[in-house]
Formats: C-alpha cells, sequence, structure tokens
C-alpha cells in the first residue's frame, strides 16, 4: 500500500489485492471516539459520490476517519485481472479483502445503488470485521437492476452491444437520459463530473469488460438471498433513503426495515437514488447520528 498524491483534505493510495489494484481515497484522522467508516458506490460511478459526505463526517465532532474507495464497476481507472471474480458475489468478497488487507475492524459500511446490493452480500457472507451498515437508495429484494436498467443488462449480454453503449455516451443528451444518469439524481449534476465516469468504460475495453461482466450478472436471486439472510444480521442498521426516489422507493426500506432486528430508517426529502449528491448534509447527518447512538460493544 503506498500514497500516490495528497490534495487539501483527501490523501489518494492504492493497495494491491489478489485480483487487482484498489485506488482510494482517505480523509478525517481518526480521533479518539472516531469510526472508520468504507463506501461502496454504484454500476457506473465512481468514489466522488461519496466524497461530499465523507468531507463532512471527517469534519465533524468526532471526526471521522472516512475511506473512499473506487471500485472496478465502470469508472475505475485500471482493469481488474483476467481471472478476477466480477460478479456481486466477487466484488463484496473484494470488499471483504480491502478490510482485511487494510486490518480494518468494527468498520461501518455504507453503501448506494448496485453498492448497496454488493453491501447486503457482504454483510451476510463475511461480518467479521463489521460493526455497523448504512444502507441509502440501493438495490434490494426483487429489484436488481431496476426498470429500464434491467432491460439494459439484458442487451449487453450481446456481442458488442457494450462498445456501443459506452461510446454513445459522449453525448450529454445520453449521459442524461433516463437510461443514463438522468432519473437517478433530483440536483442536476455537472457535466464533467458525469463525463469523468463514463470516460473509462468508453476508452478501456478491459475496464468495460469489468463493469459489464458485474452488470450482466445482476440479477434478484443475489439480492433476494442476502435478504433471506438479513433477520440473522447481529448489527445496527441504518437505512437513509431519498423519498423521491422511482426506482428504490421508500416502500422497499420499510420492507428491509421490517427484515432486519435493528434498523432506523431515515426519510431524506428532495433526493433520489443518488441521495449522497442531492443531500450530503442531511445524510451526513444521519449517519453521524447513527454513529453516536449504536456504539460498538
Amino acid at each position: 500500500m503506498t500514497t500516490a498524491a495528497k490534495t487539501t483534505d483527501f490523501t489518494d493510495h492504492h493497495v494491491e489485492l489478489g485480483t487487482g489494484r484498489i485506488r482510494y481515497r482517505e480523509i478525517g484522522a481518526g480521533e479518539p471516539g472516531a469510526e472508520v467508516l468504507v463506501f461502496v458506490h454504484g454500476f457506473a460511478v465512481d468514489g466522488q459520490l461519496w466524497e461530499p459526505v465523507a468531507r463532512l463526517l471527517a469534519a465533524g465532532t468526532p471526526g471521522h476517519r472516512c475511506i473512499v474507495p473506487t471500485w472496478p464497476l465502470g469508472s475505475h481507472l485500471e482493469p481488474m485481472r483476467p481471472d478476477a471474480d466480477r460478479t456481486p458475489a466477487g466484488v463484496a468478497r473484494l470488499v471483504a479483502d480491502f478490510l482485511v488487507a487494510l486490518d480494518l475492524d468494527g468498520v461501518t459500511i455504507v453503501g448506494n445503488d448496485s453498492g448497496g446490493a454488493v453491501s447486503q452480500g457482504l454483510v451476510t457472507t463475511s461480518p467479521e470485521r463489521i460493526g455497523r451498515l448504512v444502507l441509502t437508495n440501493c438495490d434490494c429484494l426483487e429489484i436488481f437492476p431496476p426498470g429500464v436498467f434491467k432491460l439494459i443488462s439484458k442487451a449487453l449480454r450481446l456481442p458488442g452491444s457494450g462498445a456501443v453503449l459506452a461510446n454513445s455516451m459522449r453525448l450529454e443528451s445520453i449521459i442524461r437520459a433516463p437510461f443514463g444518469f438522468g432519473a437517478l439524481n433530483k440536483k442536476r449534476q455537472p457535466i464533467e463530473l458525469l463525463r469523468s465516469w463514463v470516460r473509462p468504460l468508453i476508452e478501456d475495453r478491459d475496464v468495460r469488460r469489468d463493469a459489464l461482466s458485474f452488470f450482466a450478472a445482476a440479477d434478484p436471486s443475489y439480492t433476494l438471498g442476502a435478504a433471506e439472510k438479513l433477520p440473522e444480521l447481529k448489527i445496527p442498521v441504518l437505512l437513509a433513503w431519498g423519498e423521491e426516489d422511482s426506482f428504490f422507493t421508500v416502500g422497499h426500506a420499510e420492507r428491509l426495515r421490517e427484515l432486519i432486528p435493528d434498523a432506523t430508517l431515515v426519510r431524506i426529502p428532495d433526493a433520489k437514488t443518488f441521495v449522497p449528491l442531492d443531500q450530503p448534509e442531511a445524510v451526513a447527518s444521519a449517519i453521524a447520528d447513527f454513529i453516536a447512538a449504536k456504539p460498538l460493544d
């Protein structure tokens, strides 16, 4: 593990795992009373999704140590090794390996979108180093992937379709379309951010291979399998849910709350799927309150 560069507040690092290199950014020294949080984004985005929330949590009292990786889901800069398992279960194991490599214990895992599905798989198969779970709007239960993205997932199994879809994202109108990022945010995001997310998919065929392997393997059997184990979960869970999401509704969050023995639901107004970008202050506040209310044994 090495430190590659330092920004104003985040520091940039990478760690070599058995399946490839994972880059991550870290903020917050971890003073007494602080906790360690590891963030899990979803398909075709990177750690920038979580940086506004991480910055707020690191600046709080106490200032928590926030680790924001970019997982191999399409916006990563270095492809995984050819034999890597790129399925949702494989990515969940990758997150578990990441915690071991950094010798992290009692962490709070924070997931969004398909990263929330990965997080559910993680805590129900490899819970040993996890002290809490935070789920924001995410794939769950019978929804993986949702709506129009389910049709796209099936279409991407056709040879050559991935390159066609990726290259279509050169156009801002496609990037902002409902089958792009258009329906995921309440607030209009800068085109520079959206382009940074799709550029690796467009320019690197091996990165595209990683992403499309994950997306093609997305299936409700994975989230339903995790849901069967959620009633056995021993850790507290926060559901910080954007209220205006048409893909993952508050109704889905309420069903998760019924399944999980120690679950707290906080509704976030004026937010859709990418609630960490729509309402970072509300999400950070909900997480900070949750950590304070649920101290680790």
